[in-house]
């Protein structure tokens, strides 16, 4: 069973933002693998966050170190396991 693996995305000071589409590209693999739960940015620019399906924190790290934002240095990423519950 995959747990949930929030992936909380900051922008560098050495944001490119020819890096969108690679990053855009890679969420869409993602998708298509039924590893993506959902993905956003925020509004004020400073970066976003998505949520990867995973076996453990060490498979949801490599998946995420993976991302071009990632490899090229233009955001900082920090991957928490997330446990999400709904209260009434």
């Amino acid at each position: 069973m995959a747990n949930k693996y929030l992936v909380m995305v900051m922008r560098t000071p050495t944001f490119d933002q020819s890096v969108v589409e690679p990053h855009r590209a890679f969420l869409q693999e993602l998708l298509a693998k039924g590893q993506l739960q959902e993905s956003g940015r925020f509004t004020d620019g400073t970066g976003g966050a998505y949520v990867v399906l995973a076996e453990s924190l060490d498979v949801a790290t490599a998946v995420a170190h993976s991302d071009p934002l990632h490899t090229t240095g233009a955001s900082q990423l920090t991957i928490y396991e997330w446990e999400i519950t709904v209260s009434a």
